[in-house]
């Protein structure tokens, strides 16, 4: 199915796709979805936040859900988030085939915003679902070009004023089993499970200096934010050692001209490791390097905490049993963060995996066998089957 969506939100500039939360290609791709929930006969509603349910049956409590996202990072591939949604509608279409229908209430979620590649929050729909996030710090956070969040889902839609925990919605939920492609290079066979999640966050490193002119300025007589901007990023590749994960994948001079030396620049540092402490640790090493890179060329920094979610350790109990009812496929930590990591820390979640060959993700080259998401499908429905009867 992912053929229907693969013209929406193409980019030409970076290559692969651009869809972002309550832009005109994810509307696009909302729509689609309802059509097609509509078609096999689902009910979709839209809750407070924004994300969508398209239930199979009647609505109720101890719900089996399953789903993911429709957005994608700035230049993404055609599989992260996407694949996850439309073998749920793929395993629907099995499962009716063979006259099956669940004895427990069913649902496919849709959650907005799982990429902050907008508002620079990941996971911002099942956050604001969880009350991991304020809903007044959400609706005030800004794209690129100064639209917040509020803004956007009232341009959309949507009533923000309603923004934030959800308990009735998060309390339908029994159990959430989220499918999506390998992004890493650790799954050998068609489908595995996830045993864990990196701990991992956020942060921008707002540097301060003095704009000027770049030929009348002599280089002694400079404040240039740019300067410990680029020892930023050289020690987040020093302090990333042992299995961590340290990355800047934005920076913003402002205000961006050729000729310019910038008065701000922003960073964007993304750090990962296996706990807490070790990735507190990291990003405490980072932050020492960059303020004595500030303080030696006169800048002044600021470090903004914008996400952080702890290890995730996916529910053993329910990782097991769908590993056994698929005939023992193996289980496997990741590095990336996912709606199936922020829910479960309140409801028991699972995750299935699709072999990704490449080992690339967030970029074009993002890639599944078109036999192995067959496979992943084919292991969704038997798992909703296995749990849903």
């Amino acid at each position: 199915m992912l053929d229907q969506i693969a013209d929406v939100g193409r980019d030409s500039k970076r290559g692969g796709y651009s869809r972002h939360g309550y832009d005109k290609p994810e509307l696009e791709l909302r729509h689609w979805f309802v059509e097609q929930a509509v078609k096999r006969g689902l009910n979709v509603e839209t809750d407070q936040n924004g994300n969508l349910w398209a239930w199979w049956g009647e609505r109720g409590t101890n719900a089996l859900v399953t789903g993911s996202h429709l957005d994608s990072v700035p230049g993404g591939g055609a599989f992260d988030g996407p694949l996850g949604v439309t073998s749920a509608l793929e395993a629907v279409d099995l499962l009716q085939a063979k006259g099956f229908t669940p004895r427990r209430p069913f649902a496919i979620a849709v959650f907005a915003e799982e990429e902050g590649g907008r508002f620079g929050v990941a996971c911002l729909g099942s956050r604001l679902l969880t009350g991991a996030i304020p809903a007044e710090n959400a609706l005030r956070l800004k794209d690129p070009d100064g639209v917040t969040l509020a803004e956007a889902m009232k341009a959309a839609g949507y009533n923000p004023d309603l923004v934030g925990k959800d308990d009735r919605a998060l309390q339908r939920i029994g159990q959430f089993v989220e499918l999506h492609v390998e992004q890493g290079r650790g799954l050998t066979v068609p489908v595995g499970v996830a045993s864990s999640i990196l701990a991992h966050g956020r942060w921008r490193f707002t540097f301060s200096g003095e704009g000027n002119h770049a030929g009348a300025t002599l280089i002694e007589d400079r404040r240039d934010p740019m300067l410990p901007a680029s020892q930023l990023v050289l020690a987040a590749r020093k302090a990333a050692r042992g299995g961590g994960r340290a990355t800047v994948g934005r920076l913003v001079p402002n205000p961006g001209g050729t000729n310019v030396i910038a008065s701000t620049v922003d960073v964007w540092l993304d750090a990962r490791d296996s706990d807490d402490a070790r990735t507190r640790a990291m990003v405490a090493e980072i932050s020492e390097a960059a303020h004595e890179a500030a303080e030696e060329e006169g800048c002044e920094l600021k470090i903004t905490e914008e996400s952080y979610g702890d290890t995730v350790y996916f529910d053993p109990a329910l990782r097991d049993d769908i590993a056994g009812a698929l005939g023992g496929v193996p289980a496997l930590p990741t590095g990336a963060g996912h709606d199936a990591g922020i829910l479960a820390a309140h409801v028991p979640t699972a995750m299935l995996f699709v072999r990704n060959p490449t080992g690339v993700s967030h970029a074009p080259e993002e890639f599944a066998e078109q036999s192995d998401v067959d496979a992943g499908v084919k292991a969704l429905a038997a798992t909703i089957e296995h749990l849903g009867s």
